[in-house]
């Protein structure tokens, strides 16, 4: 009965078949229906079999695509060959307003492959638009729109770029005036100052005069701890200029003594080269003679990657002050490490608020990385303390040896240049600006004049200094700041002090 049914459903099954394949017959169709019946049987007993050896591995995709769907960037081992081999740098462009700094930054990317020619193209068409045809390669740098439309930098302008022994993080400062306190944030980060000079005729004199920015730049780079400094000639191909050796030689003659009065060693710590920026000439390679018959000193990447810079402790107590913080799955904090190293699982305080987090990522650039060591400017993403708790200023520490938090200090003090008639003493009020700290401050003592020849304090106690005097004093702040000694932590311990717009003294922390 039951192969009789079995036989039935099968000729139902196959005129179905039949019907659907539009009257065409199959080679298997002369088969007897008994046989067929076996066959199906088998077939049925094989597909079962096979379905349920084929589950595992069904369940094994969907596993591997989910995984798939929350994959995370390749961490990158310790390890990583490039880490390991090429050392990195923060280099700032300084300069007065207009010099080319943006320009000069924008090239060097372009020239070493960071921008294709097709965004240059684009840019081309957006300066030209705006009848700024010389502008296109600052747009590389100045990306906002208020940047681009008055031609000036406005925020520290951040991009990388890599020579055969080294990786380079652009900090391209602000020029202008206005922005001075940005370009301080710049600095502080800095290991290398790239001081770009207009040669044009008239606008080296503008930079250089009482007031200019270059002065300004020269004098808070040294202050800021940029010990190596390279001073690029730019607009060496403008028609006053013409590649002269007469115009370079005297802009040079010029800037080596005011250098030396910044506290620069200029045979050791300074470098002079011409460039053009806007055409890229004597930055990757060297210039050929037609261009520049009596230059035969390198190009911009061969002096960059010949400065010697002092290298860091990376077992030290870890120290990374924060410059930035923002939301994203979880917070996340930006800086530069100045001392120690951090690994992934690591315990930290985030100082002056004592909060413990975990440091649960870590990225340099765009690649996450297991550890970081000092001199890298990393993002860290951490877990155990919202962002709105975390400030511009704040310190990522270790918690073995967090660094000091205080509302007070002893600090040695250069006076530059007070307001007209203004003297120093205390009760004076001005704005503090220590890694990237800015707080206002109030000098609450003076304790002892520097006698300017011995570089020792005077026993005569003193009640106030004018400009140019060098004084150790008590200095207040309003709310808890992270900072170091200096002799401790240069990094963390050199400060200046600016008000209205002006720099007025330079200083470095003496103690708590």
């Amino acid at each position: 009965m039951d192969i009789e049914e079995d036989i039935r459903s099968l000729q139902l099954e196959s005129a179905d078949v039949a019907e659907d394949s539009n009257g065409v017959v199959s080679p298997d169709d002369g088969k007897t229906e008994v046989e067929e019946s076996i066959n199906t049987d088998q077939e049925v007993e094989e597909s079962i079999n096979a379905k349920e050896d084929s589950k595992p591995e069904v369940q094994a995709q969907t596993i591997k695509t989910e995984i798939k769907d929350k994959e995370v960037p390749p961490v990158q081992d310790e390890e990583d060959e490039d880490m390991a081999i090429k050392r990195h740098l923060n280099v700032v462009f300084i300069g007065h307003v207009d010099a080319g700094k943006s320009t000069t930054g924008g090239q060097i990317l372009f020239l070493s492959g960071q921008v294709d020619e097709r965004t240059i193209q684009k840019y081309e068409k957006e300066a030209k638009d705006k009848s700024r045809e010389s502008w296109y390669m600052a747009y590389i740098m100045d990306t906002n729109e208020e940047e681009r439309a008055k031609g000036k930098t406005v925020e520290v302008g951040r991009a990388h770029f890599e020579t055969e022994t080294s990786r380079f993080t652009i900090l391209d400062a602000p020029g202008h005036k206005s922005y001075v306190p940005n370009m301080i944030s710049g600095a502080s980060q800095a290991d290398i100052g790239v001081l770009v000079i207009s040669a044009r005729k008239g606008e080296f004199e503008t930079g250089y005069e009482k007031g200019g920015q270059t002065r300004e730049h020269v004098q808070l780079a040294k202050t800021l701890g940029v010990s190596k400094l390279l001073v690029v000639v730019n607009k060496m191909d403008d028609p006053t200029v013409n590649w002269s050796k007469e115009r370079y030689d005297e802009i040079e003659s010029k800037m080596i003594p005011f250098l030396k009065q910044s506290g620069y060693n200029v045979k050791k710590d300074v470098g002079f080269l011409p460039i053009s920026g806007l055409i890229g000439a004597n930055l990757k390679t060297r210039m050929g003679k037609s261009i520049c018959p009596w230059w035969d000193g390198p190009c911009l990447f061969e002096a960059l990657d010949a400065i010697e810079v002092p290298l860091r402790d990376p077992n030290g107590p870890f120290r990374m002050p924060i410059l930035d913080k923002f939301k994203d799955m979880g917070t996340v904090v930006m800086g530069k490490v100045e001392s120690g190293s951090v690994r992934e699982g690591d315990s930290l305080l985030i100082m002056p608020n004592k909060d413990q987090v975990k440091v649960v990522a870590i990225y340099i650039d765009e690649n996450r990385v297991k550890r970081a060591g000092p001199g890298e400017n990393l993002r860290v993403r951490v877990s155990g303390v919202e962002e709105e708790d975390i400030s511009s200023g704040f310190v990522l520490s270790s918690t073995a040896n967090p660094i000091p938090a205080v509302t007070e200090f002893v600090a040695q003090l250069a006076i530059l240049e007070l307001l007209d008639n203004a003297i120093f003493t205390a009760g004076y009020k001005a704005i503090l600006h220590v890694h990237s700290v800015v707080e206002e401050c109030e000098v609450i003592e003076l304790l002892h004049q520097i006698d300017p020849k011995t570089k020792k304090p005077m026993k005569k106690k003193v009640l106030f200094v004018k400009n140019g005097a060098g004084v150790v004093c008590r200095i207040q702040v309003s709310n808890s700041i992270c900072i170091e000694k200096f002799s401790d932590f240069p990094q963390l311990g050199r400060f200046t002090l600016r008000t209205e717009g002006k720099t007025v003294a330079v200083g470095k922390v003496m103690g708590f």
